[in-house]
């Protein structure tokens, strides 16, 4: 069956600031992006606000929590391995032309940060903002972050006229950094042909494609699936473990997708939904149905539409994760 496949193109990377020694992580240039999306240079010592890399901290690896029960010959045996909640230690110091230039400065800064914790979308209690490591190369990381305290200012003889620093506390949920550059892979059902003409041939219109996807990451990331139609039901299988999801389409509110029609798959949070946001949880196959992860390395994994015609097509995207910046 003729398969088509894209290549991955590359987001535009917007200006970063040049780069300083920063511990832990060796040379990068950091930026916070607020939850508006406002660029903040953090590390473009001509600014009027920029980190003083003394003090920063929590950009190495993720803290762990092990589970572990003694072992009747001596000494314990690991039983549970549990990623937690990153804290980021962030020194910074604003200022200003004269008083009133640097108090501007200071109540955007501190507000570019404490603006995290109002509501975000869907219901989350916070609005995280990120913060961005670019290294010479061109490549760059991004972990979420939330204010937790230290906008304080140092309060001693001659701070808070023309300058000042703080010390942010940072809260990151998840602890891993993530790839600013998504991975992508895309099979896409070409011309079927017919079993007799010009000769007996094969064109299945069930098995879309079986490959081999590479996650350069160094945790576990959690994929997104957008499948075009016609199909009437999706099946995508990580062969190396054997779990499997299928998504009949005819047991949902929207039933079989027509061309050109899309659904979308997240598997964290597991979600289902239709281009025009129809839920179509009800149309996995549960309790059998393992939304799965793809670990760090080279997982074969098959995407199996039924009902497929010329135009049906799946998209695997994700993003890598890291333990360190």
């Amino acid at each position: 069956m003729p398969l088509i496949t894209a290549p991955v193109i590359a987001p535009e990377v917007p200006d970063v600031p040049p780069p300083i020694e920063i511990p832990e992580i060796g040379y990068a240039s950091i930026t916070y992006i607020d939850p508006a999306g406002g660029r903040w240079p953090m590390t473009d010592l001509s600014a009027d606000w920029y980190t003083l890399a003394e003090g920063v901290s929590g950009l190495g690896a993720a803290p762990y929590v092990l589970t572990s029960d003694p072992h009747p010959r001596g000494g314990a045996r690991v039983r549970h391995v549990q990623p937690q909640a990153r804290t980021i230690v962030w020194p910074l110091l604003v200022k200003g032309a004269d008083h009133m230039a640097f108090t501007e400065n200071w109540r955007a800064v501190g507000h570019a940060f404490t603006r995290t914790l109002r509501p975000g979308p869907g219901g989350r209690p916070v609005s995280p903002g990120m913060l961005e490591v670019a290294r010479p190369d061109g490549t760059a990381r991004r972990i979420e972050v939330v204010y937790a305290e230290g906008w304080d200012g140092r309060g001693q003889v001659a701070t808070g006229i023309t300058w000042d620093s703080a010390v942010l506390t940072l809260f990151c949920e998840d602890p891993y950094w993530v790839d600013v550059v998504p991975q992508t892979v895309h099979r896409e059902t070409g011309t079927q042909v017919d079993y007799l003409v010009p000769y007996p041939s094969v064109s299945s219109s069930q098995v879309l494609g079986a490959t081999t996807v590479t996650n350069p990451g160094s945790v576990d990331v959690w994929p997104t699936w957008r499948i075009t139609g016609p199909a009437t039901s999706i099946t995508f299988t990580r062969n190396d473990t054997g779990a499997r999801f299928t998504l009949d389409m005819t047991d949902t509110v929207h039933g079989a997708l027509l061309a050109g029609e899309t659904v979308t798959i997240s598997t964290d949070p597991p979600r289902a939904r239709s281009a025009t946001d129809e839920n179509l949880m009800t149309g996995l196959n549960w309790p059998a149905a393992v939304l799965w992860s793809l670990p760090p390395g080279r997982t074969p994994v098959t995407f199996q539409l039924n009902g497929a015609e010329e135009g049906s097509a799946v998209d695997l995207t994700y993003y890598p994760r890291y333990e360190t910046a």
